[in-house]
C-alpha cells in the first residue's frame, strides 16, 4: 500500500484517532509490560530491602508477581489483565527465553546493566503499529560466562558485554521481529518474523503467549480468569479467554511455517514445589520452560490454564525465513475469519509513515528522521503499566506470609497514600522499570512533540494526590520516594503546553492551572524543607545527580554540616521563574494571577540575590577567583569551604534565565506597577540581578542570576574544548580534572575525584551511573534552550568566542544551535558511516542489515560519544527528537511548530492598586513595562 499524505500531523489519520473521542479506547492496549519485574522494590518482601536478592532472576520464571508482568516485546491491556509476549528457545538454552537478562548491582563491575541486544523500532502513539527487534544466539546463551567475567573485572575494567562473550560472531544468531497491528482498537494482530542470519541451518522452538495477570493469589474471593481451547466452525482450534469484569476474548495463532502449532496451558502461579520445597498442585508458571527443556509432559496441560503459548517449531535453513501470527479479539466482535493479516500491518505501516511524514516534512536528512523516529518509538515502547500501594506492600497481602516487622520502619514507610496504577512512561524498560520524577518531566517534553494529551496526563500524574505527598514532595522513584529530584515540573508543564499549543492552535489553561496549584504546594515543600538556614540558598541531596561530587550529597556528610549547593539553588530559581512564567499566562485569562506571578518575580530575585553575592558574603556560591560557581561545605563550626570542583553543578546557573517581554506582558493589569514598586523600593536587587540599566532587544527584561560578565565567564569554561566542551556536547565535568584531580582533605578525611569520560570507578549509587564527566542529553538540552532564551534579550550582536579560544565569535543562539548539532551527532552516522553512540558494537556497526538500529544510551562517553549506562534509556536521551525537530525547541514565546501564541490583552480597568509601604505613595504608572525597570 503506498504511503499516506497528509498537510499537518493533525490531518493524518493517526493525527485524527489521537485528538478522537476514541483515543482512549485506541489506547487501551499498548506495550505495558516491563522487561523486567523481578528484582524491583515492589517485588521485594525482605527484611534488609535487598531487593536484587530476595527476588533474582532465577525466580522469575518461576514466580508469579504481585505488582506487575514482563516479557519479550511484551504487549497488554491498560491494567495488565490480559499480557501478552514472546517465548524462544534455541534447543540450546538452559532455561527458555522469555525475559531479557542481565547483572544486578552486585554482579556488574559497573552495576546493573542488560546483557541482551534489542531494538525498539517503530511505533505510533496509539499503538495502532509497534516494531521491536530482538537478536537472539544459535549457541546457547553465555548466562554464567557473563556473570563471573563481570565478577572477576574490577571498576578500572571494561564492561564485558554480550558481544565479547563470541555468541553473535559469523551472524550465527536470529533476527527476531515482534509487530503489532490493530485491526480495531481491541482486535489485535501479533506478527513474529524470524530470520536465521547464519550460513549454517538452525531450529527454533517460537511460543506467542498469552496470560492473565495474576490477582487471585494475593487476596479471598478474587475470582479467577480462564483461558480455555475451543474449536471454529472450521475446527481449528482456538482460545477463549474469559476474566470478571471484561468481554471474553478469542485467541488463534498461525504460521504457514509450523502447520502443526499446537496449544500448551499452564497456571500463571508460584512453583512453590521448585522455590520453597512445598506441596502445590500443577502445572506452574514454568510450565512452558519445564515441558520444552526438560520434557516434563506434567508440566502443561493441553486444555486450559490461565496461562496459554501457541508451540511453533520451526527449522530454517541457512538465511530461512518464518512467519508466526497471533490474533486476539472480543468474543463480540464479527468473526472474520479470511482476515487477511499481512493486509492490516501494510495498512497500519502506511499510516505510520504518513504520521511521522507529517512530523518530518521539515527534516532533510533521512538519517536524522531515522534517528527521530526511532528515539519516539524506544519513547512509546518504554510505556508501562506501574502498580505500587505502599500501604498493602508494607502491610502485605491477606493470603500471603505477613512482611518482617522491619519493614514498617524502612524503606518509603512515609509514603503509604501513594497509590499508583498507571500507564507511566518509565527511563527504561529493564534497568528502569520504574518512573522518576524528574525524567519523566523529560519524556513529557518529548512526547509532547507526538501525542501532547498524554505528555499533560504524565505530569498530571505526578500531582494526584495518590502521587504528591501531602506535604506536598512530588515521589522520587520508588527506591526511595523521599528522594530529591530537581524541581522541573513547571518548566515540562510550560514546554508542554506551549508545544501542545503550537500543534493544535488552542492553549489549554485548563490544564496549565491545575498543574500550577499543585507545583505551588511543591514549592513550599522546597522553600521549609530544603533550605536548612532559611537564607535562600538551597540543599537538595543529590538532586539526580548521582556521583558528581565528593560526597554522597543525600547521606550525612562525614565531615558534619550540610552542602549549599549551587545546582539546588540554582533550580529554585529556576523554578521561581517557570511559576512566574505560568501564572502571567494563566493571567490573561483571570488578571488575579498577576499577583502571584509577581510573588514569584521577588522571590526569583531573593534567591539571586543570596546565591550571586561576591566573595566574602555569607550566602554567596561565586567564586570571583575561579569565576565559577561551586558548591559550599557548611561545616557545624559554623565555617564553609568552596569545594572547587569544576563540575555541571557550577553551569546549572545558566538555566535559570527568562525574558519578559513588553510586546507580551506590558498589557498585564497591575503588573507592571507591581514591578515598579518593588524595584524602586529595592535597588539592591534591581543592580544586582541581571543588567536592570541595560534595555534589551524589543523592549524586554533579562531575568537571570547572571549578570554579563559572570554568563561570559561560565560560557567561556562551558564552551572550552579542554575543559567542557566535547564534539557530542558539554561534559557533566570538566577535563580538566583528568590531569588535575581534585583532592579535599579534612580531620582526616580524603577524598579524590578525577574526570572520568565513560564508567565510573565509584559503587556509589550501584555504580551505573556516572556524572565525573561523560556527557548527559538533559542537561545539554536544557543549556542549549537557555541561550536561545539569553538570545532573546541580547539579541545578534552580543557574540562570544565559541570554541574558547578559536578567536571566532558567534552569538548566543548560534552556539546554541551548534550545540544541538554536537548532541545529536551522537547518534548521526559520522563521515565513516558509523554512529558515536554505538561505539561498542562494532559488529552491528559493520553489518549493513544493522548499522540503522540505535541505541539511546542513558549518557555517553565524554571524549568519543559511545553509549554508557542503561543502554535502552529513550527517556530523557529522547529529548534528541526534539533537538532533531526544526523549530520544535527554542525560548519562551517562541515555540517552533507555529506563529506566535494568541494571547488577547485583558482590560487594564480590572487591574488591582500596586502596593504601598504605610508611609508612602504607590509610584506612577510607567508609560512601558521595559522603562519602568531602567534607570
Amino acid at each position: 500500500m503506498p504511503p499516506l499524505r497528509a498537510a499537518n500531523l493533525l490531518d493524518t489519520i493517526e493525527g485524527s484517532r489521537l485528538h478522537s473521542a476514541d483515543c482512549a479506547h485506541w489506547q487501551r492496549w499498548g506495550p505495558y509490560l516491563s522487561e523486567r519485574q523481578w528484582g524491583t522494590v515492589r517485588e521485594d518482601y525482605s527484611a534488609d530491602g535487598t531487593a536484587w536478592d530476595s527476588f533474582p532472576h532465577d525466580h522469575a520464571r518461576s514466580r508469579a508477581y504481585r505488582w506487575g508482568e514482563d516479557g519479550i516485546a511484551g504487549f497488554g491491556d491498560d491494567k495488565l489483565s490480559w499480557c501478552v509476549s514472546l517465548a524462544l528457545w534455541n534447543r540450546k538454552d538452559p532455561i527458555l527465553k522469555e525475559r531479557l537478562f542481565g547483572l544486578t548491582n552486585a554482579q556488574g563491575n559497573h552495576g546493573e546493566d542488560v546483557k541482551e541486544l534489542y531494538f525498539y523500532v517503530d511505533g505510533t502513539p496509539t499503538h495502532s503499529y509497534m516494531r521491536m527487534l530482538y537478536k537472539y544466539p544459535h549457541a546457547a546463551f553465555p548466562y554464567d560466562d557473563l556473570v563471573q567475567e563481570n565478577a572477576r573485572r574490577d571498576g578500572d575494567m571494561p564492561e564485558y558485554e554480550i558481544l565479547d562473550t563470541g555468541v553473535f560472531d559469523d551472524c550465527r544468531y536470529f533476527d527476531v521481529q515482534v509487530e503489532y497491528a490493530k485491526h480495531a482498537p481491541d482486535d489485535i494482530l501479533m506478527r513474529v518474523t524470524i530470520e536465521n542470519r547464519a550460513d549454517q541451518a538452525a531450529s527454533l522452538d517460537v511460543l506467542p503467549q498469552i496470560w492473565a495477570r495474576n490477582s487471585w493469589s494475593w487476596k479471598e474471593n478474587k475470582d479467577k480468569p480462564s483461558l480455555v481451547a475451543g474449536k471454529d466452525h472450521n475446527g481449528d482450534v482456538h482460545l477463549i479467554g474469559k476474566q470478571h469484569g471484561h468481554d471474553p476474548i478469542v485467541v488463534t495463532a498461525w504460521s504457514k511455517d509450523a502447520p502443526q502449532m499446537a496449544w500448551l496451558f499452564c497456571e500463571n502461579d508460584t512453583n512453590v514445589k521448585r522455590l520453597f520445597s512445598m506441596d502445590g498442585a500443577g502445572p506452574f508458571k514454568d510450565g512452558f520452560n519445564d515441558y520444552l527443556v526438560h520434557g516434563d509432559e506434567q508440566a502443561v496441560r493441553r486444555d486450559a490454564g490461565t496461562k496459554a503459548g501457541a508451540h511453533a517449531s520451526i527449522e530454517l535453513g541457512p538465511h530461512g525465513r518464518a512467519v508466526v501470527y497471533m490474533r486476539w479479539r472480543p468474543q463480540s466482535a464479527p468473526d472474520d475469519a479470511q482476515l487477511d493479516a499481512d493486509a492490516v500491518f501494510a495498512h497500519r505501516i502506511a499510516e505510520a509513515d504518513e504520521f511521522y511524514g507529517a512530523l518530518q516534512h521539515e527534516i532533510t536528512d533521512p538519517d536524522a528522521r531515522l534517528v527521530q523516529r526511532q528515539a519516539l518509538a524506544g519513547m512509546l515502547w518504554s510505556k508501562q503499566y506501574y502498580q505500587y500501594d505502599v500501604q498493602r506492600w508494607l502491610e502485605g497481602d491477606p493470603l500471603q506470609p505477613t512482611p518482617p516487622a522491619s519493614r514498617k520502619r524502612g524503606r518509603n514507610v512515609d509514603w503509604r497514600h501513594l497509590c499508583n496504577a498507571d500507564i507511566v512512561s518509565m527511563p527504561d524498560k529493564w534497568e528502569y522499570p520504574w518512573y522518576a520524577s524528574w525524567d519523566l518531566a523529560f519524556h513529557a517534553a518529548a512526547f509532547a512533540l507526538i501525542d501532547p494529551a498524554f505528555a499533560k496526563r504524565q505530569l498530571l500524574l505526578l500531582v494526584k494526590d495518590r502521587y504528591q505527598h501531602p506535604n506536598g514532595q512530588l515521589p522520587a522513584y520508588e527506591w526511595a520516594l523521599g528522594d530529591a529530584n530537581p524541581p522541573v515540573h513547571a518548566w515540562a508543564a510550560w514546554r508542554v503546553y506551549e508545544i501542545d499549543r503550537a500543534l493544535t492552535g488552542k492553549a489549554d489553561r485548563d490544564f496549565l492551572e491545575l498543574v500550577f496549584h499543585k507545583l505551588l504546594l511543591n514549592f513550599t515543600w522546597w522553600v521549609n524543607r530544603k533550605d536548612a538556614d532559611g537564607r535562600n540558598v538551597f540543599q537538595g541531596g543529590f538532586l539526580g545527580l548521582d556521583n558528581v561530587g565528593i560526597f554522597d550529597r543525600s547521606s550525612p556528610l562525614p565531615t558534619g554540616g550540610h552542602i549549599d549547593q549551587s545546582d539546588g539553588t540554582a533550580w529554585m530559581a529556576a523554578y521561581a521563574l517557570d511559576l512566574m512564567r505560568i501564572a502571567l499566562e494563566l493571567a490573561y485569562a483571570n488578571h488575579v494571577f498577576v499577583d502571584i506571578g509577581v510573588k514569584f518575580f521577588e522571590h526569583f530575585l531573593y534567591i539571586a540575590e543570596a546565591v550571586s553575592c561576591d566573595d566574602g558574603c555569607d550566602t554567596g556560591l561565586w567564586d570571583s577567583e575561579d569565576e565559577f560557581f561551586y558548591d559550599k561545605l557548611r561545616l557545624p563550626d559554623g565555617s564553609n569551604i568552596p569545594m572547587r570542583l569544576r563540575s555541571i553543578v557550577g553551569l546549572i546557573p545558566l538555566f535559570a534565565v527568562h525574558v519578559l517581554e513588553e510586546r507580551l506582558h506590558g498589557h498585564l493589569p497591575g503588573l507592571r506597577e507591581r514591578l515598579v514598586w518593588f524595584l524602586e523600593h529595592r535597588p539592591d536587587l534591581a543592580k544586582l540581578v541581571s543588567r536592570w540599566n541595560e534595555p534589551g532587544k524589543g523592549n524586554a527584561l533579562l531575568l537571570s542570576l547572571l549578570r554579563g560578565h559572570r554568563m561570559k565567564a561560565l560560557l567561556r569554561r562551558a564552551l572550552d574544548e579542554s575543559e567542557f566542551l566535547s564534539d557530542h556536547g558539554v561534559r557533566a565535568l570538566s577535563r580538566f580534572h583528568r590531569d588535575h584531580p581534585f583532592e579535599f582533605n579534612h580531620n582526616g578525611t580524603s577524598v579524590t575525584v578525577k574526570y572520568l569520560p565513560a564508567e565510573s570507578d565509584t559503587r556509589v549509587f550501584g555504580g551505573n551511573s556516572n556524572w565525573r564527566g561523560p556527557v548527559w542529553m538533559p542537561v545539554n538540552y536544557l543549556l542549549i534552550e537557555s541561550l536561545y532564551e539569553f538570545h532573546r534579550y541580547y539579541g545578534d550582536g552580543f557574540r562570544v568566542e565559541y570554541p574558547t579560544g578559536s578567536g571566532q565569535k558567534f552569538s548566543l543562539s548560534e552556539i546554541g544551535d551548534e550545540l544541538a548539532r554536537r548532541a545529536t551527532t551522537l547518534f548521526l552516522k559520522d563521515k565513516n558511516g558509523e554512529r558515536p553512540v554505538m561505539g561498542a558494537y562494532p559488529l552491528l556497526q559493520a553489518d549493513p542489515r544493522s548499522r540503522d538500529l540505535v541505541l539511546f544510551h542513558e549518557y555517553f562517553h565524554g571524549d568519543n560519544g559511545r553509549g554508557v549506562g542503561a543502554s535502552h534509556q529513550t527517556g530523557w536521551s529522547g529529548l534528541v527528537a526534539l533537538l532533531l525537530q526544526p523549530r520544535a525547541m527554542g525560548a519562551s514565546g517562541n515555540v517552533p511548530l507555529a506563529g506566535e501564541p494568541d494571547r488577547a490583552p485583558i482590560p487594564t480597568s480590572t487591574s488591582a492598586p500596586a502596593p504601598a509601604c504605610p508611609t508612602e505613595s504607590a509610584p506612577e504608572p510607567a508609560p512601558a513595562l521595559v522603562t519602568a525597570v531602567t534607570k
